[in-house]
């Protein structure tokens, strides 16, 4: 019998993360979770690394040693909103850390470790383009398919993707958290939001077999939000 499949996962204690992490261990996967707060009971094939993505120099130590790792989901996230004039150096460091230096540091340490044929999926969001309010944490949005292009040039040889998950306005504890009060979301066309869940289908799809020909792509899922 084969190994069970291994995924490292960010903010795997709420959101989007802990949707990942569940859908993947109900696949048979082995999931390492990463947060600054444990995970709810999952289960015997989830191993939580307790660790603040707000300090990502510490990431490599946390990690070291470790197994091979056939993917790499980073999901962990904060929001922080203000319009010009009202902007926090602080808050957009915040941002920064947690969503590109963050991933940096995770895909560096980890990409001597992942398999050949591995995948890497960067939860981005939909607010990459811009929105009024939300310029810090846009930016660091926007970074990330930058991220994604360069990698998945770099490890094709490896047949390695990398590949962004962008969700629009999604029923997190984000969602509702007061960084982004002055920000409220916006009901998408469709009529709801975004559902955790179908996030994770999503990353699900990129990192199994069906996803080996998609990389260096950001996938929008927004609920009509583009629209």
């Amino acid at each position: 019998m084969s190994e069970p499949r291994h995924a490292v996962v960010t903010g795997v204690s709420s959101g989007i993360g802990a949707a990942v992490a569940a859908r993947l261990l109900d696949e048979g996967w082995r999931i390492t979770g990463i947060s600054r707060t444990a995970p709810a009971p999952a289960g015997q094939g989830l191993r939580w690394i307790p660790a603040d993505l707000s300090r990502p120099e510490r990431l490599p130590g946390a990690l070291a040693p470790g197994p091979a790792v056939d993917a790499i989901v980073h999901a962990a996230g904060v929001q922080r909103s203000a319009r010009l004039g009202e902007l926090d150096a602080g808050d957009g460091s915040l941002m920064w850390r947690i969503h590109v230096q963050a991933a940096s540091v995770l895909v560096d340490t980890l990409v001597d470790r992942v398999v050949d044929g591995g995948r890497v999926v960067l939860v981005g969001s939909r607010t990459m383009t811009g929105v009024p309010g939300k310029s810090q944490y846009a930016a660091t949005k926007a970074a990330l398919p930058a991220l994604a292009r360069s990698w998945a040039a770099e490890l094709a040889p490896r047949a390695v993707t990398v590949n962004v998950v962008a969700p629009g306005p999604t029923d997190t504890p984000m969602l509702r958290g007061p960084g982004r009060s002055r920000t409220p979301p916006v009901m998408p066309p469709l009529g709801r939001l975004v559902r955790p869940e179908e996030v994770a289908g999503l990353t699900s799809f990129l990192l199994g077999p069906e996803g080996g020909a998609v990389t260096g792509q950001t996938l929008v899922m927004c609920a009509g939000a583009s629209l």
